[in-house]
């Protein structure tokens, strides 16, 4: 995948990561073949802007952000956060990028410990600082909850007090204790109600726009990432197969699975007939890669090369890539 230009600030960049896991069959758990959760994946995120990371569940996205926030180790490639490749750095080495790289995750109440007022939850990333208790510590936990949203009266309360909305604004307030730059967010809204879902991504546009901050936004909803991601990023079976900016991506997607995924989106005038049908996937089959394309038996346009060979991410516009031999007319 080609690089951005070297005069815009890269907070991150991945090249060329992979994590596959073993399958272990019969008595002895010998290893009978490897799931690729993440195959040669590479994509950069610009500060101050956001990456959508879509796909459906099970392609590896998250696997991704474990990776990122080192919770597993690569097998392969590089991890590169302000210049610095973390991917060799030891657990002490990652103690000051731990305050840079936080996480919001898809669950508020499984990620709030129960027994922890809110106060105690985020006054933990506080401590880290190094800002003692008292009136400094006091004054820092009320305006991270205002600007989030919450009254200073609820550091004193429980997580089960809180509605899914409330804990996961708690959550973000959290994240933020510690001043990052990069915020991955693991499914942030899936899990909340489609009335609450706007005031968290208005919430985090918001927070971006004030504090300069960096988004890796894993989702499955197209409709969420065209609003608030810059730059797009299409994954399957472990593979990014498209990525373009945003509203490249909508006007003109080239990869089949991209625009299966855009003409499942709602339609506002459903008597108009969707050009590209869905493929079911086959279930039987879905973790293990075979040769050739990992979409091969889905795509409705395969041509018998794409049962035997790979294609790299070929550009196909600017900033536009693609991992399909006809939309990169090889």
């Amino acid at each position: 995948m080609e690089l951005l230009n070297k005069d815009k600030q890269i907070i991150l960049r991945v090249q060329n990561l992979k994590k596959y896991f073993p399958i272990r069959r019969g008595f002895f758990q010998k290893i009978a073949g490897w799931v690729k959760a993440v195959d040669d994946v590479s994509f950069e995120i610009e500060q101050g802007k956001t990456l959508g990371l879509v796909g459906e569940s099970g392609c590896g996205k998250t696997t991704v952000a474990r990776l990122i926030l080192k919770l597993l180790e690569p097998d392969h490639g590089k991890i590169i956060f302000r210049g610095s490749d973390i991917g060799e750095f030891t657990e002490k080495d990652m103690k000051p990028i731990r305050k840079e790289i936080q996480i919001v995750f898809q669950d508020p109440f499984g990620s709030l410990n129960p027994r922890m007022t809110t106060g105690l939850s985020i006054e933990e990333g506080l401590r880290i600082l190094g800002i003692k208790r008292g009136r400094k510590r006091k004054e820092r936990l009320e305006k991270l909850l205002k600007m989030v949203g919450m009254s200073p009266d609820s550091a004193d309360r429980y997580p089960h007090e809180f509605s899914g909305g409330q804990r996961q604004r708690i959550c973000i307030a959290r994240a933020l204790s510690v001043d990052p730059s990069l915020v991955v967010c693991d499914e942030p809204i899936s899990a909340l109600d489609v009335s609450i879902q706007a005031q968290i991504i208005n919430l985090l546009k918001d927070l971006q726009d004030r504090l300069g901050l960096s988004y890796l936004f894993i989702s499955h909803d197209l409709n969420v990432v065209s609003y608030l991601c810059s730059t797009i990023s299409v994954m399957y079976k472990g593979q990014i197969i498209e990525s373009a900016p945003a509203e490249k991506l909508f006007e003109n997607p080239c990869h089949p699975y991209t625009m299966s995924l855009l003409s499942a989106i709602p339609d506002p005038e459903p008597g108009i007939k969707r050009e590209i049908e869905f493929v079911e996937p086959d279930l039987s089959d879905s973790l293990i890669t075979s040769n050739g394309c990992n979409f091969q038996g889905r795509c409705s346009i395969e041509e018998p090369r794409c049962l035997e060979e790979k294609i790299g991410f070929e550009k196909v516009g600017e900033k536009h890539f693609v991992r399909c031999w006809k939309a990169a007319k090889k």
